[in-house]
């Protein structure tokens, strides 16, 4: 999954109980040498994530997350 914004978020949520998820920086994955279009982007990453080329980025748990999102509401 590339972290594109905030929109990775919610897809994370729900599926983070249930598979092995990777978080990659989109313009890490963007600056690896090869072919990418949008209708092969998932294949695309496969074969980076399978090749050892994507970093994995630190997602906190979720209740650090929860409290990181309370803690900026309240900032707001």
């Amino acid at each position: 999954m590339e972290s594109t914004g905030v929109y990775w978020k919610p897809v994370w949520n729900i599926l983070e109980g249930d598979f092995h998820l990777v978080l990659a920086n989109a313009k890490h994955v963007k600056n690896v040498p090869g072919r990418k279009t949008d209708g092969k982007d998932v294949e695309w990453l496969a074969k980076l994530l399978r090749a050892g080329l994507i970093e994995h980025k630190f997602v906190p748990p979720e209740d650090i997350r929860n409290l990181r999102d309370l803690t900026r509401y309240r900032k707001n």
